[in-house]
């Protein structure tokens, strides 16, 4: 397959193109951009010159060496801007009009003086193209961009050295890109990348690969919809986040390339083929290896002292090709190693792979603690030994286990799958039958967050076990389809119901067991959210019961937690400390976990937001302990991100949930992320981000499965709202509303959920003016809610005021009470809104003075919070607020200050009702203050008050935001 073409969306470069805009802002000065081919520094610089307000000069560094062509760069931008300007424009730029020193750089202006430069004629040289950038900067900011350094000539460095050093006051921003993996040690770019460096004015920045959600961002852009499970992590492997590699390993079809494409093999093996033979030997040898390699482990396999081994592999770590990590090497790149490693011939290959796992098994010292079956399993098979490579995948996959190495027991037994067929007495090898090889699979990639594969594994498990011969295994049939139910769950995909009763329905009540209080809690878990509350409580009691029959800690605690998320009453911390001490008894640390999940949710949901990270942020360090970092850790990540969004601690929550978001976590866990995060971009101002978070939320999800309708579904909802109202459409924010309307209660917390909906659908009703029947529908649903604890209580108020805000009453009191209430709960975002609506209730009373402090305390909280849109609305009203004060000097023609400004919205065409919700008075007050400017100003009717205001030039005219300051 073609490898597919290069992005056209700049993708994970938002914090270096960060720094190239602030260097051009703080010009003059430079930036040395450096990273490894392919990183993107070219694509960068795009991005960076297609949107800088400066003029920008770009010119590229020869693949000729230091004996090739001098000062390419500089002549490939003289003559662009011959182009543009013309030869006089330029001569016109430069001291006397003389162009002569610029002969050297382009024909055009004549011929050099002499055919080698002498030390006079090269000091005006660089002082000719000094003058012409800072004359050009006169004109505005300009931006020249030297690409590819690496391959300069001495000429372009000692001029490039010369024009940073004596840059002028100007904004003049020199941009330097270089490839790190050129710079070998001798490498003559080095010594000025370092002295440039030691320049105040100078910055210097590294690309590195990209982060997993950036890449995952980029595979989905190249395909243009979502990947395939288990296709960013594994081209996140193969390309080690660099772009160009990811776009060249990725097939049309959404799959990765089954070899190198030649261009990319090329471009690897460039430093290889420059190396002795010698050197290029001993490489394929260490490609054999991983992507690093101890020295003693290739002394080994290559058959070299230590003092051979060394002087062989220096040339090959002066190119750069390999770095010394600690005791042994590291390939520069694991695609190096993988195309070095595929130049081997067939023969080669097996002979390689073969000495391998012979070096290792004759010495197991030679590998690191833990990896000697895991190195044996990949070097058998790649010399096509499949029954030692069987036998060494399944001694892997058991200390990958017990090392609570999920992913890695799963890619072994995986092995041991693809092998069975191939060793006619696997059975006898590994102790094992094929069926409890695809169980422990099963389960592997369940604790591992591999959901996809793992209910592929567990669906061929089934099928073996219906296929036994003889009577059904019952306790391995029903154990396997509780396991599916939990990654379908996670997966969002249909039928996890249906598994648990079936299961609950194979295993026998009487005598019960572990396994079906098991089932029976988990069955309660998810039909809860199904709107089945009765049954899940039903469920819950049940294996409560078989529980403490059985004396069994563990699933009595699974029963307790199931019975207590049947019903969420946050005024019930009483019974959540009994279901604390139930799981501290059961000693489980999958039980610990769903318990810290529990209550870091529970006290969110009480309000208590600073408590709940902690518990959250303790319960993702057990989930790192224990190996679950990418299942239970990340979605404890929602759980810590959502009370410090809360708390106003905006950074340290998108840090948090970022960080989740690379795990490349389970469905229902991104979409609780990426709705949060839309949130956190919508109040910050950022539409765009929030915009898409939205649309990918809504595309991962399938919203047309019932059970999905919950507690995700509500905060889409109303993350959906807020933007519409934010884009000014109160419309579309209504019908985001209608949905949560629709589910009349039955749901899992439901108030928690549909509080902050209704709320944005009475605001959306206060906007639109004319909505009763939805202003009716939305109180009925309010009223049906069952709120409990001071978090809901908030959220009560702020409905109630909202609601009266819709009917046309502006309750000042209702809007303080609110703001009381989040403020007690320490919310600065919600506290500040509340502020806000408070002081407009305020003025729309009269009172001007007591709406400027609200307004000033709600400023300071918006600004402190980074909450842009909040902030404008806020400065907008406060910018309104003053009235007539005691003390005002008199306006013209004796009006008053209050007439005055009633005068400037006359003079704007204004209406007295337009002019009566600017100044928050009324149609009435309005008309009599019209009437009063008449008077005073002698004039008949508005237009000839607005006429003789404009000719008296009273009112300074709006500037013209098209004009620049």
């Amino acid at each position: 397959m073609n490898a597919r073409a290069m992005s056209p969306v700049l993708i994970g470069r938002g914090a270096e193109l960060g720094e190239l805009r602030d260097a051009l802002a703080a010009a003059p000065g430079a930036v040395l951009v450096g990273g490894d081919a392919g990183l993107g520094k070219t694509r960068l610089i795009e991005e960076f010159t297609r949107t800088a307000d400066a003029r920008v000069l770009v010119g590229g560094c020869l693949e000729l060496g230091s004996d090739g062509l001098p000062f390419a760069p500089f002549t490939t931008v003289l003559r662009r801007l011959v182009r543009d300007i013309g030869i006089d424009g330029v001569a016109a730029l430069v001291p006397r009009g003389d162009t002569g020193g610029l002969a050297r750089l382009l024909p055009e202006f004549g011929e050099p003086e002499s055919d080698a430069a002498t030390g006079e004629e090269r000091a005006r040289l660089f002082e000719v193209v000094l003058t012409l950038l800072e004359r050009l900067a006169d004109q505005g900011p300009l931006v020249l961009v030297i690409e590819d350094a690496h391959w300069a000539d001495r000429s372009t460095r000692d001029l490039l050295a010369f024009l940073v050093r004596n840059l002028g006051t100007g904004p003049v921003l020199i941009v330097l890109t270089y490839r790190t993996d050129e710079l070998h040690r001798a490498h003559p770019l080095r010594p000025l990348l370092a002295g440039l460096e030691r320049l105040g004015r100078v910055r210097r920045t590294q690309l590195g690969g990209l982060t997993r959600a950036d890449v995952s961002a980029l595979v989905t852009e190249l395909l243009g919809q979502t990947p395939p499970p288990g296709l960013v992590e594994r081209i996140e492997a193969r390309s080690e986040g660099n772009p160009l590699f990811i776009e060249a390993l990725l097939c049309d079809d959404g799959g990765l390339v089954c070899e190198l494409p030649e261009s990319l093999r090329d471009l690897l093996l460039a430093g290889v083929q420059r190396l002795p033979e010698e050197t290029q030997d001993v490489l394929r040898d260490a490609s054999g290896g991983s992507t690093r390699i101890e020295h003693a482990l290739l002394a080994a396999v290559s058959g070299l002292d230590d003092a051979a081994l060394t002087r062989v592999l220096r040339p090959a770590v002066a190119a750069n090709v390999l770095v010394v990590d600690g005791d042994g090497y590291a390939f520069r790149h694991a695609l190096i190693r993988e195309a070095v490693h595929d130049d081997l011939l067939p023969g080669e290959h097996t002979r390689l792979h073969t000495r391998y796992a012979e070096t290792m098994e004759n010495d197991p010292s030679l590998v690191p603690a833990g990896r000697l079956w895991a190195e044996l399993s990949y070097h058998w098979k790649q010399a096509h030994n499949s029954t030692w490579a069987l036998v060494a995948s399944w001694r892997a996959a058991g200390e990958a286990r017990k090392a609570l190495a999920y992913a890695e027991c799963l890619a072994m037994l995986e092995r041991v799958l693809q092998l069975w067929d191939l060793v006619p007495d696997a059975p006898e090898r590994t102790g094992a039958t094929y069926t409890k090889i695809l169980v422990d699979a099963g389960i592997a990639a369940e604790l591992a967050g591999e959901y996809d594969r793992g209910i592929k594994l567990v669906t061929a498990a089934l099928k073996e076990v219906e296929a036994a011969a003889g009577e059904r295994d019952t306790e391995r049939w029903a154990m396997l389809l509780v396991l599916r139910a939990k990654m379908r769950y996670q997966m969002a995909r249909p039928g996890f119901v249906e598994d648990l009763r079936a299961a609950v329905d194979a295993l026998p009540a009487d005598p019960p067991t572990a396994l079906r209080a098991q089932a029976l809690s988990r069955l309660g878990n998810y039909v809860r959210v199904t709107s089945e509350i009765g049954a899940a409580r039903d469920a819950a009691q049940e294996s409560l019961a078989i529980a403490r029959r059985l004396g069994d800690p563990v699933a009595e605690a699974e029963a307790l937690i199931t019975l207590f998320c049947a019903d969420f009453d946050y005024g019930r911390g009483d019974d959540l400390a009994k279901v604390e001490a139930a799981a501290d008894r059961a000693g489980n640390h999958p039980v610990l976990l769903r318990h810290y999940v529990i209550k870091s949710h529970f006290l969110e949901g009480a309000g208590r937001h600073a408590e709940a990270a902690a518990v959250a942020a303790h319960g993702k360090e057990m989930a790192r302990e224990y190996g679950v970092v990418r299942t239970q850790g990340t979605f404890l990540s929602i759980n810590q991100a959502e009370p410090l969004v809360s708390l106003g601690r905006w950074d340290e929550a998108m840090a948090v949930m970022n960080h989740a978001l690379e795990q490349d976590p389970a469905i229902t866990t991104r979409t609780s992320l990426l709705v949060l995060t839309g949130w956190v971009a919508l109040a910050r101002g950022d539409l765009a981000t929030a915009r898409a978070r939205l649309a990918t939320s809504r595309e991962i999800k399938n919203f047309k499965a019932e059970w999905l309708k919950t507690q995700d579904y509500f905060s889409t909802l109303w993350l959906e709202a807020n933007l519409a109202l934010a884009e000014g459409r109160p419309g579309a924010a209504l019908d985001a509303v209608r949905p949560v309307l629709d589910h009349d209660g039955g749901l899992p917390d439901d108030a928690r959920y549909a509080w902050p909906t209704l709320v944005a659908g009475a605001a959306a009703c206060a906007e639109l003016g004319d909505s009763a029947e939805e202003l009716r529908r939305i109180e009925e649903r309010a009223a049906g809610l069952r709120s409990t604890g001071p978090l809901q209580h908030a959220h009560c108020l702020t409905f109630a005021a909202e609601l009266a805000r819709a009917r046309g009453v502006l309750d000042a009191a209702a809007w303080e009470e609110a703001a009381t209430a989040w403020e007690k709960l320490g919310n600065p975002y919600q506290r500040a809104r509340a502020l806000l609506r408070f002081a407009e209730a305020s003025l729309a009373g009269g009172d001007h003075d007591g709406a400027a402090a609200t307004l000033g305390t709600a400023a300071d909280l918006a600004g402190e919070l980074g909450a842009r849109l909040l902030a404008e609305h806020i400065g907008d009203l406060l910018r309104r607020t003053r009235g007539p004060r005691r003390g005002d000097a008199p306006a013209p023609f004796g009006l008053t200050p209050r007439e005055f400004e009633v005068l400037r919205l006359v003079a704007e065409g204004r209406s007295n009702r337009d002019i009566a919700e600017e100044l928050f008075i009324s149609v009435k007050t309005a008309s009599v203050h019209v009437s009063n400017i008449l008077g005073k100003l002698e004039v008949a009717s508005r237009g000839e008050a607005a006429a003789a205001a404009h000719r008296l030039a009273l009112f300074a005219a709006p500037k013209d935001p098209r004009v620049r300051a």
